[in-house]
């Protein structure tokens, strides 16, 4: 047992795990940590929940189209089932020499999350460290231009276990699990098309800068994910509510349960990323995907019209381009981006005027111009066509009533209130009525 500071209030990790795992992928196992905490001479029992990427069946990350594709399950490699084990000062000492500029910290709970990841979690990372090679370059890339820590690049692993399907039961979805309203602040654009938050590419941008904003604000990496996981409204409460405190160990009994594994799972993930050869993890086969590119759609344009035309698979178009909900590019409403097979980009251009206009009636059905059906319109029509001839006016004596007056005309009553727009068949002696003859 090591020696911890004192502001981690003697933070003691129960021997049981909670937990239920469920072999459909729709299904997300609800996992929590039990946590026996002492402070001053008492105790309590709590149970921290787990972040929700590691409560998701392994069968439902490999549902994208690109895992299937270029991750190989079946290669052999050198995975164990035997997780080894290691004391803590050799924790200790792999977490310190990590290169990284964000805090790495060791304690019972960090030791809780490496011990799942390397045990329960094992064939998880292997899947993890594979993906990598489809997002690792995006993030990086991303990070850096932001002068903010690489090893921010595995928060993704946290956020979605790099699923980029991922939706989470509060409406957070894609890679970096933003919410609605948070996406729009840093522009990614989400109707009822085009979801952003589901681009890898634009998504990365917008959470490094989301990111840096944070940092700008509290100046401490552990603060800013875990208002990442909760958002900066509950720090901001936890901090008044544990007197100023600035040091995320020191407001963590102030957190939502959930966000008290955050920092903890974090630091974990980044561990097991580097060290998962020290516990006999192989990573899954990847082979990586062909280049790509992109073009300018400035006309409506459905995945159905481009796979046909380019003989593109369409779940290939789908992975490639997940910002668009219904397979649906709305470039009429601005131009948009299309993301493509390198091979298949000429093919595009050169056949576009062709790729628009096959089938295009079948799959836009949604007409720009409508007739509205005027039964009024029709009626005075029908007036019309009925009005031939010259008009005679009859002016109504007292006792007559339209029948009689009808009778004396040789025509009906339906013609009188027609010719006359009368509603009922209430008449006025003195009035005149128009009959045509």
């Amino acid at each position: 047992m090591i020696n911890k500071p004192a502001y981690m209030k003697k933070i003691i990790i129960g021997t049981s795990l909670l937990f239920s795992i469920f072999s459909t992928p729709q299904i997300h196992a609800q996992e929590s940590i039990d946590v026996l905490i002492q402070e001053n001479g008492t105790e309590r029992k709590e149970s921290i929940e787990l972040p929700k990427s590691m409560t998701y069946p392994l069968d439902s990350l490999f549902t994208d189209w690109k895992a299937k594709n270029y991750i190989d399950l079946g290669k052999d490699c050198s995975t164990s089932t035997e997780n080894p084990l290691f004391s803590d000062s050799t924790y200790i000492d792999r977490l310190s020499r990590m290169p990284t500029v964000m805090e790495m910290p060791y304690n019972e709970i960090v030791r809780k999350f490496i011990d799942m990841y390397a045990g329960r979690l094992r064939n998880h990372v292997a899947f993890m460290l594979s993906a990598c090679n489809f997002y690792m370059p995006i993030f990086e890339e991303a990070l850096d231009a932001y002068d903010i820590p690489l090893e921010l690049k595995y928060l993704p692993i946290i956020e979605s276990a790099l699923n980029p399907s991922a939706v989470s039961r509060a409406g957070a979805c894609g890679l970096w699990q933003f919410m609605l309203g948070t996406g729009k602040m840093y522009g990614l654009e989400s109707n009822s098309l085009v979801d952003e938050r589901r681009d890898p590419i634009k998504a990365t941008w917008a959470a490094a800068r989301y990111l840096k904003d944070m940092y700008d604000i509290y100046k401490d990496w552990n603060l800013v994910i875990a208002a990442y996981n909760c958002g900066p409204g509950t720090i901001n409460k936890a901090i008044r509510r544990s007197g100023g405190k600035t040091d995320y160990w020191e407001i963590y009994n102030f957190l939502p349960k959930e966000t008290r594994g955050y920092v903890p799972a974090f630091i974990a993930a980044n561990y097991v990323m580097t060290y998962y050869c020290k516990h006999n993890i192989c990573p899954m086969e990847t082979n990586i995907p062909d280049a790509t590119d992109t073009v300018q759609v400035s006309r409506n344009l459905h995945f159905e019209q481009i796979a046909d035309i380019c003989s593109i698979n369409l779940d290939e178009i789908k992975s490639l381009n997940p910002q668009y909900k219904k397979n649906i590019i709305p470039g009429e409403s601005k131009p948009q981006t299309l993301r493509l097979p390198m091979n298949s980009i000429s093919t595009f251009i050169d056949k576009q005027d062709t790729i628009y206009a096959h089938r295009n009636d079948e799959l836009f059905k949604n007409r720009k111009v409508v007739a509205v059906n005027d039964t009024r319109s029709n009626t005075r029509s029908s007036k019309s066509s009925s009005s031939s001839g010259n008009a005679t006016y009859h002016k109504i004596r007292s006792g007559e009533n339209l029948g009689s007056i009808a009778r004396k005309y040789g025509v009906s009553v339906s013609q009188l209130k027609s010719w006359n727009g009368l509603r009922n068949n209430n008449i006025s002696a003195g009035k005149r009525l128009k009959i045509y003859k």
